[in-house]
């Protein structure tokens, strides 16, 4: 099994955005040697709760502060961006650490729809529907293939002579699932944003490989619609998972209540200014439709000690059929999101 890291650099309670990132890095170090196979950066704006606006800014960052784990994003949000000057940002970013970037393309909007309209300020605007338009020019730009006749086969993107980003589609529903099936693309489905999406019944260690939500199932539509193209020959699937491992079950439990709590409240409309601490969430008083709610969350996650967390992993790259999990880790402080990181390389092997 490969692990690999998804990091929202997520601003602690009483924590500032400066002291996020620098805690970004340290992981990636910690990842590095750890074993992990990739570091992603993802894109959110307009948030006081997560730090990272510019993970094109971030991967050299951390590239440059690693020496072996491959970097990326998880994702770029193309629908806000010309796919000229995307292709041209992973052409740098290739050429200064070639064979190690990854190119995480998604189509989500990484913030709320004021703020993407004001991200698409300007001459040129993309809308959602134009998302499958501009992988392909991306693309095209990215590794200089541009066809005679299109109107920009006279451009070349900068820097030229040099290896690519490797090209991934983020998906957590059909229709980014279906742009990487149709252009050849690998794909990484997010689960856990994907299971926030869709009503299921509560998990139990003997049920829980079956229960996955449509995931598994369009993980499946992806292969039996794969179509080979330059940049992949067969289908190639990552996962993206939210998950807390600890030394016991229950503190675990615990740390875990953090995320559970933050996705409450947003659901609610009442999104927190940052990861709540220990002694706030100690003190939180919920009535009772609200722990009803955040005891359903907990039936699904994935929580506990190192055996436990790696059972229920296996059980869901078993159900996705894959081999590479990309675990997503939210924890009121960075020495317990480091411990949990930890834990899953020892329980896995990374190191061996």
């Amino acid at each position: 099994m490969k692990l690999s890291v998804l990091d929202q650099s997520p601003v602690l309670s009483g924590g500032t955005a400066a002291e996020a990132l620098r805690a970004t890095v340290e992981l990636a170090r910690l990842a590095d040697r750890l074993g992990h196979s990739r570091y992603w950066l993802a894109e959110h704006h307009n948030t006081t709760s997560l730090a990272d606006a510019s993970p094109e800014i971030l991967i050299p960052v951390v590239a440059g502060a690693t020496e072996r784990i491959r970097v990326g994003s998880g994702g770029v949000m193309l629908s806000h961006y010309s796919p000229l000057k995307v292709a041209e940002t992973f052409r740098m970013l290739a050429t200064l650490f070639p064979g190690r970037i990854d190119m995480g393309l998604g189509r989500a909007p990484g913030s709320d729809r004021i703020t993407a309209a004001a991200l698409q300020t300007g001459p040129v605007s993309f809308p959602i529907e134009s998302y499958p338009d501009q992988v392909v020019d991306l693309l095209r730009f990215h590794t200089d293939s541009v066809p005679e006749g299109h109107r920009f086969s006279s451009i070349h993107a900068t820097p030229g002579g040099t290896d690519c980003a490797e090209p991934w589609l983020l998906a957590s529903s059909y229709g980014s699932v279906s742009y990487a099936a149709s252009l050849g693309l690998p794909l990484s489905f997010a689960h856990f944003i994907a299971e926030s999406l869709h009503n299921q019944v509560p998990i139990s260690e003997e049920n829980a490989a079956s229960h996955f939500g449509q995931g598994p199932e369009l993980v499946q539509w992806y292969r039996d619609n794969f179509q080979p193209s330059e940049y992949l020959s067969e289908p190639l699937v990552s996962v993206g998972v939210s998950a807390v491992c600890a030394d016991t079950e229950e503190e675990a439990r615990k740390l875990g209540f953090a995320r559970r709590y933050t996705r409450l409240r947003r659901d609610q409309g009442r999104s927190l200014g940052s990861v709540p601490s220990e002694a706030e969430l100690a003190a939180v008083e919920l009535n009772e439709a609200e722990q009803q709610l955040v005891d359903f969350y907990a039936e699904r996650a994935i929580e506990g000690d190192p055996q436990q967390v790696k059972n229920r992993l296996e059980q869901l790259a078993g159900a996705y059929d894959t081999d590479e999990l990309i675990v997503l880790t939210i924890t009121p402080t960075y020495e317990s999101r480091a411990r949990s990181y930890e834990l899953l390389a020892d329980a896995f092997g990374l190191a061996d």
